[in-house]
């Protein structure tokens, strides 16, 4: 990505935060460069663009680049900056929008491509909503404010590119609901880790490998479980063969399909998976 800016860099925030403010969480988000070509670093914004239209567009598409190191962010006092812009879009890295309600968090994962948009001024009156973020690979976004909505006018294409992306990340919270409904939690994973091997597994030999900074609590942030009791699916997954290696190094065998028919059968495989224990086979 090219991160050469133009030469009337607008003034804004300062382009290092090297200083925690008060309250501040460790890893908040500072700028590596003032300036950066979105097009060069997101070029399907650009897919519906003529070649000419392209290149003109190039040198007046251009937006902040904020970067933020594993830990907690502190996206919220970007996201106020961004006013009647679309919001900050994720050049690479992998991102977990936590939303808690009374003791209960729910968590999304956003990656390269996705748009965080400012939350909603219409609030619930009655039931509170706390909204963080942690960054759990180094990530760079692009403030796409005001000012860049006013740069992009000449070249529609580009602005409902950006609304698809609004669109997709809605049809995948869609996708995360239906899934977060399956009574069964082993069937609930195998549905995520597909899920998620869509967009970041790697086909190989007998299935799929998905490599992600997981964890078994973030598991079940993601399908609305226990710890523990994600620890145990997972190991029930693993007996019978379908989902083996640890949390952040998974390997899915078989396809989608082929798992959920192994576990539409009655639960005796999986149990049965586990070692016989000495004395069960002398009642054997």
């Amino acid at each position: 990505m090219s991160v050469d800016g133009p030469e009337n860099a607008e003034s804004g925030p300062s382009s290092r935060f090297t200083r925690r403010a008060a309250g501040e969480p460790a890893s908040a988000l500072g700028s590596v460069a003032l300036y950066a070509y979105v097009l060069d670093a997101d070029d399907e914004l650009a897919q519906d663009l003529p070649l000419s239209d392209r290149l003109r567009a190039r040198q007046h598409v251009t937006a902040r680049v904020l970067q933020a190191e594993p830990g907690e962010s502190a996206l919220g006092r970007w996201l106020t900056t961004i006013g009647r812009g679309p919001g900050l879009l994720i050049l690479d890295g992998l991102l977990a929008a936590d939303t808690r309600v009374a003791d209960r968090t729910i968590t999304e994962l956003l990656g390269s491509g996705d748009l965080v948009q400012p939350p909603s001024r219409h609030t619930d009156d009655l039931i509170e909503r706390i909204e963080s973020w942690r960054a759990l690979s180094p990530c760079r976004l692009a403030l796409l404010d005001g000012e860049f909505a006013d740069r992009v006018l000449p070249w529609p294409p580009i602005a409902r590119a950006l609304l698809r992306r609004a669109e997709r990340r809605a049809e995948d919270l869609g996708v995360l609901r239906a899934i977060s409904c399956e009574p069964r939690l082993e069937i609930r994973l195998v549905l995520l880790l597909f899920h998620l091997a869509t967009r970041w597994g790697r086909v190989e030999p007998g299935g799929i490998h998905l490599t992600m900074p997981l964890t078994h609590r973030l598991l079940g942030q993601l399908v609305a479980a226990e710890r523990p009791s994600v620890s145990n699916a997972l190991g029930r997954l693993a007996g019978a063969g379908l989902v083996t290696g640890a949390a952040d190094d998974l390997h899915l065998h078989g396809d989608l399909g082929g798992q959920l028919r192994s576990l539409a059968r009655p639960r005796a495989p999986l149990e049965h998976a586990r070692p016989v224990r000495p004395a069960e086979r002398r009642r054997a």
